[in-house]
């Protein structure tokens, strides 16, 4: 109904925008049956203050986020754990510099999937970026093992 760019954020603020909003929503005869913000206590009070008999909600995205918030902090510190387990990877790329053979090229691609799921970060509440970086190290170490079997297989 109303965009407008404001010098603050301010409760004063906020209700003289939703005010004008409220009189063309009343002119047009629509009724304001919600209002629904990102949890911010001005927008709040504001919402509250221009209309105080219609119910206020938080959207169901910030919602989520902060009912999220205590597991993403865990997700965030077990990502970093595993970090540390894996940040060995640019010396072993350094040592396979001279080498092009078949096992170094294997080995140079498992290096560059090991950096690139180091550099994938999930975006709260929908994506635990801990859980995919443990679930794709473990990818690549099933494979790896695969691969050893196959190599333990072949050799005489």
């Amino acid at each position: 109904m109303l965009a407008r760019p404001l010098l603050s954020s301010s409760q004063g603020d906020l209700t003289t925008l939703l005010s004008e909003v409220k009189d063309q929503l009343e002119q047009l005869e629509v009724p304001v049956t919600g209002v629904i913000s990102d949890g911010q206590e001005t927008i709040g009070s504001a919402a509250t203050f221009v209309f105080p008999k219609v119910p206020h909600q938080l959207c169901q995205f910030h919602y989520l986020k902060d009912a999220v918030d205590p597991l993403y902090e865990v997700d965030r510190h077990a990502k970093t754990q595993l970090k540390k387990h894996v940040r060995g990877v640019r010396p072993l790329e350094r040592a396979l510099e001279e080498r092009s053979d078949p096992e170094a090229e294997a080995m140079r691609g498992y290096c560059l999937a090991v950096r690139s799921s180091l550099t994938d970060d999930g975006r709260a509440p929908l994506e635990a970026s801990g859980l995919k970086l443990q679930e794709r190290l473990t990818q690549i170490s099933e494979s790896i093992a695969r691969v050893e079997g196959k190599k333990a297989c072949h050799q005489p």
